[in-house]
């Protein structure tokens, strides 16, 4: 398109990518992808005729409108571009990006900022579930500067607490899709879980690994790679995905046994690219297999006590903290994480 089409690129969370009003993009799926390809780069890994990244990390889009929807603000469509592939899916959702999502909507005028604190309810189209955002906005004005850190993100910002709940089988139809807590594929075993985000977590040291190597030495291990991805492979069918070799899901998480106070260590493929942390709702997802009555997840977990328990989930660049609400039977029914965003531009963009 010659004239451009407004975006506000930004970071949320641990990811990065382009915001766009649902009424700026072409109304047809297949017209929009391609649209979105070619302002990403793809396919190219370095996507060096776009503004993605080169990472799964940083091609990330977020589609924003206003919502229809009783209880919701806005509604809000995650599209992951792959790099290597002149590829868009919406099989996932992104908690990350989310964090972006409120700042957003209130910086193009879908909802009106308060005076402090400005909450911003978000249906997610991805998952049909609610997402609860707040906002700093000292004096009507979305604040980006402060002084929370996360890890994974240089610097600090201002908090945007998220409420997640209802999130159990949002993708796959249940908690556990399986059936059972343990699945054995391969000869190894499994958790095949959904509580926002479908994930299989295994031991990292059943595919060879230690759980303790950076992204860079796991994506260089290709025996480990093929043995996680076999594993993948066989276990979407089983999590109500079908045929899961050109999808974004499920995660792939390799568990191993906290080393810093944390509930669980982790390794995650998202699917093919190591991670440099990992995803908020998959993280979600994990420490729900870390509650389970077994698993291997919930073998190498250091549970923590109590109904409301904060945990942190680590990974290759800290850990990611998660206050978690049980209910009666100790499964998770609400999750809150503190993400950060920033405003990196906004203009147009050409495709």
């Amino acid at each position: 398109m010659s004239s451009g089409i407004p975006c506000l690129w930004m970071r949320g969370g641990t990811s990065k990518g382009g915001y766009f009003l649902a009424s700026d993009l072409p109304a047809d799926p297949d017209t929009r992808d391609a649209l979105l390809c070619r302002i990403m780069g793809s396919p190219d890994p370095r996507q060096i005729d776009g503004l993605g990244g080169a990472s799964p990390l940083t091609s990330k889009v977020a589609i924003v409108s206003p919502s229809a929807e009783s209880g919701a603000d806005v509604d809000y469509l995650f599209l992951q571009v792959f790099v290597d592939k002149a590829q868009v899916s919406h099989a996932q959702t992104c908690g990350n990006i989310i964090a972006g999502v409120g700042p957003f909507a209130i910086e193009r005028g879908l909802v009106k900022a308060k005076v402090g604190e400005t909450e911003v309810q978000i249906r997610n189209l991805n998952t049909a579930q609610i997402v609860r955002a707040v906002v700093q906005t000292p004096g009507g004005v979305v604040r980006y500067a402060g002084d929370t850190p996360i890890d994974g993100v240089p610097g600090t910002a201002a908090a945007v607490p998220l409420y997640f709940s209802g999130l159990a089988g949002s993708t796959c139809g249940a908690l556990l899709p399986a059936g059972p807590p343990v699945s054995v594929i391969d000869g190894i075993e499994a958790t095949l879980i959904d509580n926002g985000m479908p994930a299989v977590c295994l031991r990292a040291s059943d595919v060879g690994a230690t759980g303790r190597e950076n992204p860079g030495e796991l994506e260089a291990n290709g025996d480990v790679r093929a043995r996680i991805e076999a594993i993948r492979l066989a276990a979407g069918p089983m999590m109500n995905l079908g045929d899961v070799s050109a999808s974004s899901v499920p995660k792939m998480v390799l568990v191993s046994e906290p080393r810093a106070g944390g509930l669980i260590a982790t390794r995650c493929f998202i699917p093919h690219r190591a991670h440099e942390s990992i995803g908020v709702l998959c993280a979600v997802s994990v420490a729900t297999a870390c509650l389970l009555p077994e698993g291997p997840a919930s073998a190498l977990a250091q549970r923590p006590e109590g109904r409301a328990p904060q945990v942190e989930i680590e990974h290759p660049s800290g850990s990611l903290p998660l206050a978690l609400r049980l209910d009666d039977d100790g499964t998770v029914v609400e999750a809150g994480s503190v993400r950060t965003a920033r405003k990196l531009f906004d203009g147009v963009v050409f495709g």
